[in-house]
């Protein structure tokens, strides 16, 4: 099977909403009055972003996902995306799952393929993900004042835990390595709390290098400190019944979360609850925006401490 032969059978769809879809050399896309675009690209690679050991549905899911979770951390409606995509040869069956994993995210929020291209090579994936936000409300992450409460989505640590059992490094049963291997690979991006929080959130960013790092990103940019409580952090019960260094370790440095972490007003807590509950996913306070630019860890104890806000950095 040839280049455009796969292309054609598994990656070729209608694309009724873009003004110009594939099969040019640009596809067109016609925002909303109103509305501005967000862009954004996640290039995942074999062995650095992904084991060999992934199903390739899970991969098509997890290569969008990571996106859209950049649009949700923006505020962003997600309209289309482009793939750019190397195989080392041009395997059929392999193909039609990533589509199958990669379309069924995609129809779950109504998005379209609109462009891309394909090359042989190491197995990569790299997509462009574009949203519409109103012009003047995407959120960011320079928005935290001394006051705002720091809250976050859903549950974390489950992907990192997952990486060490693949690592050798911690044992579950089958059941519970089922559990968080599925967090690792099928991450689900919180779109409908990006766009709950708009107008009510300060800032916001997703959590991909670890709580830490993307933290730090939060209260550099926005020119803060924060107080983070440990006791606070969310997570599964096959986490929490982990041992207490490696539990902290999968909180607060993991990465591969993709929740969203952001910050709102004291005030507008009950706002941030019903938002999470429109969106039907448990949002949790774990700590306080500060005047102070340090970042202070209170751990499980109540001992207070100075943490470095450092995540994942692929050149460290």
């Amino acid at each position: 099977m040839g280049e455009f032969e796969l292309i054609e059978r598994h990656f070729v769809r209608a694309t009724p909403r873009a003004a110009l879809g594939p099969g040019d050399d640009c596809a067109l896309l016609a925002p909303a009055p109103g509305q501005a675009l967000a862009i954004t690209s996640d290039m995942l690679l074999e062995g650095r972003h992904f084991l060999a050991t992934v199903p390739p549905a899970r991969l098509g899911h997890k290569a969008l996902a990571v996106n859209l979770s950049d649009l949700a951390a923006c505020g962003a409606k997600p309209l289309a995306f482009t793939l750019a995509l190397s195989l080392p040869r041009a395997d059929e069956a392999f193909a039609a799952a990533l589509a199958q994993g990669l379309f069924a995210l995609a129809d779950a929020h109504g998005i379209e393929l609109v462009g891309g291209d394909t090359t042989a090579g190491a197995l990569s994936l790299c997509i462009t993900a574009i949203g519409e936000v109103p012009a003047g409300g995407a959120l960011l992450r320079n928005g935290a004042r001394a006051g705002d409460q720091l809250w976050v989505s859903g549950c974390l640590g489950d992907a990192r835990l997952a990486l060490e059992v693949f690592r050798g490094h911690a044992a579950l049963a089958a059941a519970d390595f089922e559990a968080v291997r599925l967090a690792m690979e099928c991450p689900q991006p919180r779109v409908a709390l990006g766009l709950a929080l708009r107008g009510l959130a300060t800032s916001a960013i997703d959590l991909s290098d670890g709580l830490l790092g993307d933290l730090g990103h939060i209260l550099r940019r926005s020119r803060v400190g924060a107080r983070l409580e440990l006791a606070a952090l969310p997570c599964s019960a096959v986490l929490a019944a982990q041992p207490r260094a490696l539990r902290e370790e999968c909180l607060l440095r993991g990465g591969d979360d993709y929740e969203l972490l952001f910050t709102a007003p004291a005030a507008r807590a009950a706002e941030v609850r019903a938002a999470g509950a429109a969106a039907g996913v448990a949002v949790t306070p774990i700590g306080l925006i500060g005047a102070a630019p340090d970042l202070v860890l209170v751990d499980e104890d109540g001992r207070e401490g100075l943490a470095a806000a450092r995540g994942f950095d692929h050149f460290a």
